[in-house]
């Protein structure tokens, strides 16, 4: 069972939402059933109890182009938001997956289908070697009212979690003098308004606000810690029990000496790792754990 933070004056909204959660009020006759430490789940916040969990060490599948292959025997599947149906979201859970919805919290996309709602202003920067992406200025609440309409989406469709991508502008050149507290607010912003509609979420890379934010995600995905000798900065999420769901995209682990070596480095330290393709088209696939 797990415990998320919320706003406790979100509470009251969260008793008639339809999703599997439950909430109360820490101080307010409530009680969590949970000897978690006060501080980690905020004794002035609701307590939002989810029965899911993403535990370090969960096997999973990253394609977010292509025809969408169901076949692998693994706990998670993380796919993309818009163009995944909620058929096929609900025909991977009927196999007993975990379902990880993705969509980018922190870029414009040109063709995505809400690109009209975003303003001028709020588009920044491209993103390097990613044609039709731009930063966002994560300040605004314009942005922040599209990505809550999006976690609705995630909701309404059935995921069981969401993958916001892009999280960590703020160490790029977005186009705005974005700052560690600005990235920081709007992290756990994301985060609350996830689990204030039922949904498990994800921490995407930014790994300087780990330690920042780690009690506010349920797992964190990682992309080329390997190959940039970062992945002990991970380690909080897997202190914590939390996956880190992580992938690499090295021509070097073509290699299987390579990779055997890879693996057992990226076994011992807790990591779910896969190696992939850039385009995550299933065009390949090793995992560590198989």
């Amino acid at each position: 069972m797990t415990f998320f933070r919320l706003p406790q004056l979100q509470t009251a909204s969260l008793l008639t939402t339809p999703f599997l959660i439950a909430a109360s009020l820490v101080g307010c006759g409530g009680s969590s059933g949970s000897d978690d430490d006060p501080e980690e789940v905020g004794t002035d916040r609701g307590i939002v109890v989810i029965d899911a969990s993403v535990d370090a060490g969960t096997t999973w599948q990253w394609q977010l182009q292509g025809t969408l292959n169901t076949g692998y025997d693994v706990t998670l599947y993380d796919i993309d938001l818009f163009d995944t149906s909620a058929s096929q979201i609900a025909e991977l859970q009927q196999q007993g997956r975990l379902v990880i919805c993705y969509f980018s919290g922190g870029s414009y996309e040109e063709w995505r289908d809400d690109a009209g709602d975003f303003p001028e202003a709020v588009l920044g920067n491209n993103l390097d070697g990613w044609e039709g992406e731009r930063w966002l200025d994560i300040r605004a609440d314009s942005v922040r009212d599209i990505m809550a309409v999006r976690l609705g989406i995630a909701a309404d469709k059935g995921c069981d979690g969401v993958e916001p991508d892009n999280m960590d502008g703020y160490l790029n050149d977005p186009g705005f003098d974005l700052t560690y507290d600005d990235q920081l607010s709007y992290n756990r912003f994301i985060a609350d308004a996830a689990h204030e509609v039922g949904l498990l979420v994800g921490l995407k890379n930014d790994l300087d606000q780990i330690e920042d934010l780690v009690t506010y995600f349920d797992f964190a995905v990682n992309e080329e810690c390997w190959e940039y000798q970062e992945c002990d900065m991970t380690l909080p999420f897997i202190e914590a029990g939390k996956a880190v769901l992580h992938a690499e995209y090295s021509d070097a682990l073509q290699d299987s000496a390579t990779r055997a070596e890879f693996c057992d480095d990226m076994n011992a330290l807790g990591l779910s790792s896969l190696y992939l393709p850039l385009d995550l088209d299933d065009s390949f696939r090793f995992s560590c754990q198989e």
